[in-house]
C-alpha cells in the first residue's frame, strides 16, 4: 500500500488500543514499519527577496527512484499573492487524533510568514494538490496576531497554529486556534499567556497534559536579517516555556541564558510516554535537553556543544547555528544540521541524557570540503530536515529565510537553493550523502525559488503526535 495513494485507509494500520479507527497510525513503530517509502514531497518553495517576480508556491518533488522524474519538481501550487514568504506548514489532521472517526489526513495548512495569510491545499491526490481556500491576513489581525509558524494538528478536532507576533509585528505573540471542519478561525488556544513574551516552535505530548513552545523574537526584529545588537539588546529569545495542555494556562518558563540564545526548533520523543524533549538552540549552537522532574515542575541541561570554528572572511568565530533538528521515529537518533558550518549531524540518543555523536555529512556552507552535488553549486548549507518513515533516507533542503539567506548566502536570493539527501543505515550509526540525488530549484518553472521545510503525504516524524 502506497502512502501516496489518495489518504483515507493510507493512514490505518490497525488500531490495536481502540476501536475507532481514525488518520494517522496507532504507534510510532506502526507508522516506521507499516508504510511504504515516500513516493513523492511536499516542499515549501518561495520567492520573496529574489530577482524574480513571481508568487511562492508548494513544490511535488519525485521521490520515488523507480520514476522516470525522480528528483525533479514535478508540480507546482502557486500561491495567489506575492510577497508570502511560505516557511513551515502541516497537516489538518494526524496521529494524535487516531481515535477521532471520519477525519481524513488531506488537507495542508501552509501559512505565509510575512502576509500572515493562511492557505488551505486540498492534498488528497499527492501529485496534483490544489488550494481550497484562503484566510486573508485581516482576519488572522482581528485576533491581534501575526507571523504564523508551527503548525501541529490537536487530539480536539482543531489545528493549533504558533504566532511571532501582533497585528503589527511586536510582541507578543501568542496561538491561533483552527477548526478542523471548516479551517475558520475560533481565536486563542491559549487562556493565560503567564509572562511568554516571544513565540516560536511548539509540541506536545497529551498523555501527559503538556505542551513546550520556543522563543526566536519579534517580526520586527527578525524581518530585516540578523543584526547582533538585536541580541546584545535582548531582542532575541533564550527560553522556554511549558504549558498546561487541559488549561492551555502558562505553568512555567526555563531560561537558558548564553547556553540557549535563540532556541527554536522543539522534539520529544514519539513515546507518547515521555516527558522529556530537546531543543536546538541557533546562536549558542547547543542542543538543550528538558525534562520533567516528577513533581510537575521541568528542568534543563546542555547535552551538545558545537563550538565556534574561526573563519578567514569572518571578524568573529562563525557558530554552527543549529537551525532544524528531529528525533528517527524509533526516538533511537537525533539529527540536526549547522546552517553556518556546513554539517548535518547525527547522534545516538539511545541514553537520553547523553548523545553519542556516530555520524556526519558535510555539504557547502562555510567549513563543507564537498562543494557542489551531481554537478550543481551548493548554495548555502543544511537547514531544513526531513527523515524517512522508515528512519533510512534524511533529506534536507539549504535556505534558511530570505534576509538571513541574502545576508550569509546572497547566492541562494539570486540562484535559488537546493534539497539533497543521504542515505542513513541505522544498524550501522552511520549515514552517506547521495550523489545521485539533487533537486536544484534554481531551475524551477518561472525561475529559481528558496526551498524550506519539506512533508510527507501520509505524515512524518516531525508533525506526527501520538496519544
Amino acid at each position: 500500500m502506497s502512502t501516496d495513494e489518495p489518504s483515507e485507509s493510507t493512514d490505518v494500520h490497525g488500531h490495536e488500543h481502540h476501536e475507532v479507527e481514525g488518520p494517522g497510525y496507532p504507534t510510532p513503530a506502526a507508522m516506521r514499519t507499516g508504510s511504504e517509502r515516500e513516493k513523492t514531497a511536499f516542499v515549501m518553495s518561495l520567492r520573496v527577496g529574489m530577482d524574480v517576480d513571481g508568487p511562492d508556491f508548494v513544490g511535488v518533488v519525485d521521490v520515488d527512484p523507480d520514476s522516470d522524474t525522480y528528483a525533479e519538481l514535478i508540480d507546482t501550487v502557486e500561491m495567489p499573492n506575492k510577497g508570502d514568504e511560505l516557511h513551515h506548514f502541516g497537516w489538518n489532521t494526524c496521529s494524535s487524533s487516531c481515535h477521532a472517526e471520519g477525519l481524513t489526513r488531506d488537507h495542508l495548512i501552509v501559512p505565509g510568514q510575512r502576509s500572515s495569510r493562511i492557505h488551505i491545499i486540498d492534498a488528497s491526490d499527492p501529485r496534483n494538490p490544489a488550494i481550497e481556500k484562503v484566510i486573508e491576513p485581516e482576519e488572522v489581525f482581528e485576533h491581534d496576531l501575526s507571523a504564523p509558524h508551527t503548525v501541529h494538528c490537536v487530539p480536539e478536532g482543531k489545528i493549533v497554529i504558533s504566532m511571532l507576533g501582533n497585528a503589527d509585528g511586536e510582541l507578543p505573540g501568542g496561538f491561533l486556534q483552527l477548526d478542523q471542519d471548516d479551517f475558520s478561525i475560533d481565536g486563542h488556544w491559549e487562556a493565560d499567556r503567564g509572562n511568554m513574551e516571544m513565540n516560536y516552535d511548539y509540541w506536545y505530548q497529551p498523555r501527559h497534559g503538556v505542551m513546550i513552545s520556543s522563543e526566536w523574537a519579534a517580526p520586527e526584529t527578525y524581518y530585516p536579517g540578523f543584526d547582533l545588537e538585536d541580541v546584545e539588546a535582548g531582542r532575541y529569545g533564550d527560553s522556554i516555556h511549558i504549558w498546561d495542555w487541559a488549561t492551555k494556562e502558562h505553568h512555567q518558563t526555563l531560561s537558558f541564558g548564553e547556553e540557549g540564545l535563540i532556541p527554536l526548533e522543539v522534539r520529544m520523543p514519539h513515546n507518547p510516554e515521555e516527558t522529556e524533549g530537546y531543543v536546538g538552540a541557533a546562536l549558542s549552537s547547543n542542543v538543550l535537553r528538558f525534562w520533567e522532574d516528577g513533581d510537575g515542575n521541568w528542568d534543563w541541561e546542555k547535552v551538545i556543544d558545537i563550538e565556534d570554528r574561526e573563519h578567514p572572511d569572518w571578524d568573529m568565530p562563525v557558530p554552527g547555528l543549529v537551525t532544524d533538528l528531529l528525533l528517527s521515529l524509533d526516538d533511537q537518533y537525533l539529527f540536526f544540521s549547522n546552517w553556518l558550518h556546513g554539517d548535518v549531524r547525527m547522534y545516538d540518543v539511545s541514553d537520553t541524557g547523553n548523545p553519542r555523536l556516530v555520524d556526519q555529512v558535510w555539504a557547502g556552507g562555510n567549513f563543507g570540503d564537498r562543494g557542489a552535488v551531481g554537478g550543481h553549486e551548493i548554495r548555502g548549507a543544511p537547514q531544513m530536515l526531513q527523515l524517512s518513515r522508515d528512519g533510512r533516507r534524511l533529506y534536507w533542503t539549504t535556505s534558511l529565510f530570505s534576509t538571513w539567506d541574502n545576508q550569509f548566502y546572497p547566492e541562494i536570493g539570486e540562484q535559488g537553493s537546493l534539497m539533497l539527501k543521504a542515505d542513513v543505515y541505522p544498524e550501522e550509526g552511520r549515514m552517506e550523502l547521495d550523489e545521485e540525488f539533487v533537486v536544484d530549484f534554481g531551475d524551477a518553472p518561472g525561475g529559481p525559488a528558496r526551498a524550506h521545510e519539506i512533508r510527507w503525504p501520509g505524515g512524518d516524524c516531525t508533525s506526527d503526535v501520538w496519544q
